[in-house]
């Protein structure tokens, strides 16, 4: 493989890796009175609520700098667009750091907030990738290898955080802070990789229009397409049965279980394991064998039941078996419903509708975050309560919206 597509691929484990690594510190961080990042007679609810703005900030970013960073790729160049994420990600990393010298919370969530809005690199690395494709053969080789490369950055991403931050696994040298220096050489020598190796092709750019409303334009242009707002309902509800648990996982195992962060980093990799070998292994032969429908609906089924498991669970190690029909399920479902969303409109509007996902996906799980906080200040439980309801409330927008001629439409014929 050449390094200018290694990089490529570097960039979509480093975009996968920063969040599965930052989730289990950041719940120690904020939820643990041994550290130093909120006063310590902070109440614990007002680290649940803390906690959900730390988080909440990060997909609210996202939301609005993803309209804003891929349009910008297209002016400016992949090259540069990749390299204006990767500054972004190593200030976030960074600003990170200062914050736990500093003590800081409100550091700690401009340095989420920047890494947000520049987490836009995955979409374009691969946007490079389907530039540089020879043949339609090729094309598919190279996305099956960004499916790899979002596995493997879902795996080691809490395996770096997990071990690098345990001082019984490698001694005094441990520390929440070294994660986040490892994460930004990580990013510093991707982003040198891709300056040095990496080439745009020649394709023909695009003048540069910024709207500041393009975050929120791109949900009002979807309103008048009948098929997507069918699609993206049920997709809403869907991420939001599985994002309301994956936020506050961490939180709600510290909570129950005292999990520290070397114990969510391992529930975090179950999880990343789960919808790699799924995604892998699982959706062809079941998307082979059952129409569309079916299988969003068996995957939600399962989702759901996997959350009543988790909610009424009180073992550790049971917690750490119910992760993975609930996240296998969730990649079956979400496979499905881009599959869903890329038949509701035509070949010339495949970019604007894997936006309006995006928009939909960081739009939903910034609100839950924000929102989940004072829920886990009530009762832990809650967060799963409100899982399960919108897993039903898919369904039932499925039994409702998709119907037979809906299905005709949407499923290959």
């Amino acid at each position: 493989m050449k390094i200018a597509q290694f990089a490529l691929l570097l960039v979509v484990v480093l975009d996968t890796m920063g969040q599965g690594l930052v989730l289990p510190l950041v719940t120690t961080l904020i939820l643990s009175k041994e550290q130093g990042i909120l006063p310590a007679d902070t109440s614990h609810d007002m680290r649940e609520l803390d906690f959900g703005i730390a988080i909440g900030v990060f997909y609210f970013a996202w939301f609005l700098g993803a309209a804003y960073i891929s349009k910008l790729s297209d002016s400016i160049g992949r090259k540069n667009g990749i390299l204006i994420c990767l500054a972004g990600g190593f200030g976030g990393y960074a600003l990170t750091i200062v914050a736990l010298y500093t003590n800081s919370f409100l550091l700690l969530v401009i340095g989420r907030a920047i890494s947000g809005f520049t987490a836009g690199n995955q979409p374009i690395a691969q946007a490079a990738l389907v530039d540089m494709s020879r043949s339609e053969e090729e094309k598919t080789r190279y996305m099956g290898l960004v499916i790899m490369a979002l596995s493997i950055g879902l795996v080691i991403g809490p395996i770096l955080g997990g071990v690098l931050s345990d001082s019984s696994l490698i001694g005094d040298i441990a520390s929440l802070k070294l994660p986040f220096y490892v994460a930004a050489v990580l990013v510093l020598a991707n982003a040198v990789l891709i300056l040095f190796f990496f080439r745009d092709t020649d394709v023909e750019r695009q003048p540069l229009r910024f709207n500041p409303i393009d975050a929120f334009l791109i949900l009002w242009q979807a309103c008048s397409r009948p098929l997507v707002v069918k699609v993206g309902l049920v997709f809403f509800f869907s991420q939001l049965c599985l994002n309301a648990v994956y936020v506050f996982m961490d939180s709600y195992f510290f909570d129950l279980f005292n999990f520290g962060t070397l114990q969510n980093s391992i529930a975090m990799v179950i999880l990343g394991a789960s919808l790699g070998l799924a995604g892998a292994f699982l959706m062809g032969p079941i998307s082979a064998r059952y129409g569309r429908k079916t299988v969003v609906i068996g995957a939600l089924v399962v989702m759901i039941l996997a959350e009543v498991g988790l909610l009424f669970n009180d073992s550790p190690w049971l917690a750490y078996v119910l992760i993975i029909p609930l996240f296998a399920a969730f990649a079956i479902n979400y496979a499905t419903m881009l599959t869903l969303f890329s038949a509701s409109v035509g070949a010339s509007e495949q970019g604007w509708v894997m936006g309006v996902s995006i928009a939909l996906f960081t739009l939903g799980t910034g609100t839950i975050s924000v929102v989940g906080g004072s829920l886990m200040a009530i009762n832990i439980h809650l967060i799963f309560v409100v899982a399960i309801a919108a897993g039903i409330v898919a369904i039932g927008l499925i039994m409702l919206l998709w119907s037979r001629d809906v299905m005709a439409k949407l499923e290959p014929r």
